[in-house]
């Protein structure tokens, strides 16, 4: 990866919907230069994908908690189960497995307080092999979906 491909990178981060003579544009490259660099990138895994990013409370999803999930044990199905049954909730927007105590963080969104109590209590507390939970509401999104420093 060049300098060019870190200058396409944060081009796409900034404006996905460019089109490839816009991109091309912009970082001083041909059409068909840009694009091969676009597949290269594409094909490589570099781009996973192109995605709208949707306003949550714009869609009634204005609650947003973190909550962290500590397992009973830690054997390789025991973690299996709790990850497959915490990425088919749809409300989880993001989870990380952490080292140390807790051994999860998951970022939940809900339509408001009792719709996070619902999930947590029917959907989150009943996780595989889960041991302990503890959440924390989100106040204020501070730093959010920032594009990575390419």
């Amino acid at each position: 990866m060049d300098a060019l491909d870190r200058k396409i990178l944060a081009e796409l981060q900034r404006d996905g919907r460019s089109t490839l003579t816009e991109l091309a544009a912009r970082v001083r490259l041909s059409g068909s230069a840009c694009h091969r660099r676009v597949r290269e990138l594409e094909r490589a895994g570099t781009i996973r994908g192109y995605r709208a990013v949707v306003e949550a409370a714009a869609v009634g999803l204005g609650f947003e908690a973190l909550v962290f999930a500590t397992l009973r044990q830690e054997d390789r199905a025991t973690v299996a189960d709790f990850e497959e049954a915490l990425a088919a909730i749809p409300n989880v927007i993001e989870a990380q497995r952490l080292f140390g105590d807790p051994d999860y963080l998951v970022r939940v969104v809900a339509a408001d307080l009792q719709g996070f109590q619902r999930l947590y209590d029917e959907r989150l507390a009943t996780l595989p092999g889960l041991g302990r939970l503890n959440s924390t509401l989100v106040m204020k999104q501070v730093v959010h979906e920032r594009p990575l420093p390419v």
